[in-house]
């Protein structure tokens, strides 16, 4: 059986398990079959790698691969975040972009995003096709062709790349900067031992604003024996360095500098469904022109209350970013995930986790308040919502039957709550009568099951909780 799947957001395995230099070089072959069957052969596609162990040795493999089948190849000459490199499509009107990360995922795992030429998160057609020509490969169909990476580099085949200035360039004429200079910001920057390294600090030192600390600042592997997963538990020191220092923000991003993580001055930790609201808000008040807006399913509904108040559309996607970015394609102004995903049309339609830290410092600098000011003012107009999320470990047998019973799902009501609406755009919804919601659905990337919940205060969401893991048998949980 192969072990080459692609998840919610691309193929991932355990380094020497899974991850190998012949499955690495399987599917940069898989990749070189769609790109000519797709005629983009000559466009090329550039080649990045985060900060985990052997990195830029798989990248080379890959190439290598590349190179051998007559794709120009431009390879990064150091780390590079996701999104930097996907800007790079965009830039030079690339075939795409192979990215050798693993994101969040613990230090032992390593992985491959394939980024197709519209700069944002490969579709499942895609990702279908490249699979089924993995499977030729794998077969003995067709053989997996390299060419050394010194011959391919003499040949011209395979030029270095350095994404860090024009990506930085974008940003900037993202955001405004002239708001940022004037306030006078701080800030302190967890890179979490990532490959955002050096970028966002940079930029924002370069739009005014003082780096007053920086944190997990060296490159490491081993993420410090922790996961570069920008969630709350995770930002404990951060928190403390943002209050110690009197910074206006702490902005951390995980280990490939896609996801982002925002700490409050006064130490708290802004949620991405926060974040989400705040930006949304801005885009809607502050700069106008927003038809529409993307959510997935798993994400905060007080986007579609403040939506609704200005009589633009939401849209509701499955969980990944590859769906929201095909919404940006299609118009939404700004679209999110209650994971840790954003990103705005005026950029590029894949998840940047350091766009969103120059957002908040725009938004900081613009409403000179805190984040956690903006969002008690915001819940004055369109009222509160407590979000939770709980991530289930159980057998194969027990996942089943949860799921099946969320499937077979006809009851009126869930104790008190009177069920309004139930949907199946990826795992099973259910809408209450009080506004309160639930999604149970199967993890794209890992063995178990994933339960959403939002209700208007905590003792609701925590009776709603008690109510629906009772009937999933989960009560223990």
């Amino acid at each position: 059986m192969s072990v080459i799947k692609f998840g919610t957001d691309g193929w991932r395995g355990v380094i020497a398990r899974e991850f190998t230099f012949a499955n690495v070089a399987i599917v940069a072959q898989a990749v070189a079959m769609y790109v000519k069957a797709e005629g983009q052969t000559g466009k090329g596609i550039i080649v990045g790698y985060d900060n985990r162990f052997l990195g830029s040795l798989f990248a080379e493999r890959v190439a290598e691969v590349l190179a051998a089948n007559g794709i120009p190849v431009w390879l990064c000459d150091a780390p590079a975040p996701t999104p930097a490199v996907a800007s790079m499509i965009a830039e030079r009107s690339l075939a795409g972009a192979m990215m050798v990360t693993a994101s969040h995922n613990p230090p032992e795992y390593n992985g491959i995003k394939f980024i197709p030429d519209y700069a944002g998160p490969a579709t499942p057609e895609i990702t279908d096709a490249i699979t089924r020509y993995v499977r030729e490969v794998e077969a003995g169909q067709v053989e997996v062709q390299v060419v050394p990476l010194a011959q391919a580099t003499k040949e011209g085949l395979i030029a270095y790349e350095c994404p860090r200035q024009p990506y930085g360039e974008r940003l900037k004429q993202v955001v405004d900067g002239a708001v940022i200079r004037q306030a006078g910001l701080r800030v302190v920057v967890d890179p979490m031992h990532g490959s955002g390294i050096g970028y966002l600090e940079e930029i924002a030192a370069e739009l005014g604003v003082e780096v007053v600390a920086c944190l997990r600042h060296h490159k490491d592997p081993m993420f410090g024996g922790r996961l570069p997963e920008p969630c709350e538990e995770e930002l404990e020191e951060l928190a403390r360095l943002t209050q110690e220092h009197g910074a206006s923000l702490g902005l951390a991003l995980d280990g490939d500098a896609d996801r982002f993580g925002i700490i409050d001055p006064s130490g708290a930790y802004v949620t991405p469904n926060e974040v989400f609201i705040l930006l949304a808000h801005d885009q809607l008040r502050y700069k106008g022109g927003l038809q529409k807006i993307a959510r997935t399913v798993a994400t905060t509904h007080r986007i579609d209350r403040m939506a609704a108040a200005y009589g633009v559309e939401v849209v509701e996607t499955p969980v990944g970013f590859k769906y929201i970015g095909q919404e940006i394609l299609k118009g939404a102004g700004i679209g999110g995930e209650e994971s840790g995903g954003l990103s705005i049309s005026s950029h590029i339609p894949e998840k940047d986790g350091l766009l969103v830290g120059l957002l908040m410092l725009e938004l900081t600098a613009r409403t000179g308040r805190t984040p956690k000011q903006l969002l008690a003012e915001l819940e004055q107009t369109y009222g509160t919502a407590v979000s939770e999320r709980v991530d289930a470990r159980i057998s194969p047998e027990q996942k089943d039957q949860v799921l099946a019973v969320m499937r077979d799902w006809t009851a009126e009501r869930l104790d008190r709550w009177l069920v309004t609406k139930k949907t199946a755009v990826d795992g099973v919804k259910l809408v209450f009568d009080t506004g309160a919601w639930t999604l149970v659905r199967p993890s794209g990337t890992e063995p178990l099951v994933r339960i959403y919940l939002e209700a208007g205060d905590r003792e609701e969401l925590n009776g709603l909780k008690t109510a629906l893991f009772a009937v999933l048998g989960l009560s223990a949980i």
